[in-house]
């Protein structure tokens, strides 16, 4: 059975049918449907919240932590250019996970019928991810869901839709604004003249891991799911999935990679696109048979 919703296709198979009723009642003014229908695992709004809040809270945390430690603690030296590095790296990682979460905020499924607290959060790591407004974005996702790969998807770049680079110029144009270049501005401003930290650690540990995750989001999540190829796409959704494992999904964009699945179940959270992916697999071997 598959749902629409201003043009999302959602594949109401049992186990994609988590956090519906968040997700419907932000993009449509409609009253939402009242039944709640738990993942094929037995999880149950509660349970998914908890998981959610718990994996946002300890991202967000080590995000921060590695944050501080690497502007107030950590000194670069050519010596400590190795460790610098390495910091850069992890938190260009823990930066792509503050995204995806407030990605799953705008969805409704971080906190299963609980907007205000999914608006809450997505908000504030918005902001702090690169000074972005929550409506504006929340705005421009529900967009690419409804025009996915087609001249109306704003992260879609129809004038070039296999050339990374220029993708990416665009990609960058559409969404770091002046409000982002003021935000990061202000940080970099406050960091080196405020609290005298050198503007090399500051490149280093702050302007590296965020531009590097912008890179990291827009190639496992926009470029390599809807980039136009040979053999086209399965269907109306114009979206592809990685075939990668688990743990290596997980390390390159945080599951992100699971596009095809994520568009076919926007309500999945990130965390359990592995098993609905599992789940779906399953289902069309057994279609086969």
């Amino acid at each position: 059975m598959t749902a629409t919703v201003d043009g999302t296709n959602i594949d109401a198979k049992p186990f994609a049918l988590v956090a519906v009723t968040p997700y419907f009642s932000q993009v449509m003014p409609a009253s939402p449907p009242s039944a709640i229908v738990a993942t094929e695992t037995g999880t149950t709004r509660s349970t998914q919240t908890a998981i959610g809040i718990g994996l946002a809270a300890a991202l967000f945390a080590a995000w921060l932590a590695l944050h501080l430690y690497g502007v107030f603690v950590f000194e670069l030296a050519w010596t400590t250019l190795g460790a610098g590095l390495i910091i850069a790296l992890v938190q260009c990682w823990l930066s792509v996970g503050l995204f995806i979460v407030s990605h799953d905020a705008m969805h409704g499924s971080l906190a299963p019928g609980r907007p205000r607290l999914n608006s809450a959060i997505g908000a504030f790591l918005l902001f702090l991810y690169a000074g972005f407004g929550w409506r504006t974005m929340r705005a421009a996702h529900f967009d690419h869901h409804r025009h996915a790969g087609t001249a109306g998807d704003p992260d879609f770049d129809a004038d070039n839709p296999a050339h990374f680079w220029r993708w990416y110029g665009t990609f960058l144009r559409r969404y770091f604004g002046w409000q982002s270049a003021l935000y990061v501005s202000l940080v970099v401003t406050v960091y080196w003249l405020a609290f005298g930290v050198p503007m090399a650690q500051i490149v280093l540990v702050y302007g590296v891991p965020a531009i590097a995750s912008s890179l990291q989001l827009f190639y496992f999540g926009t470029y390599r799911p809807h980039h136009h190829a040979e053999g086209g796409f399965a269907d109306r959704h114009n979206a592809r999935s990685d075939a990668f494992s688990a743990p290596l999904s997980l390390a390159t964009c945080f599951h992100f990679g699971y596009h095809h699945e994520h568009h076919r179940s926007p309500q999945t959270p990130w965390w359990a696109l592995p098993a609905f992916r599992r789940a779906q697999h399953g289902d069309c071997r057994n279609q086969g048979n």
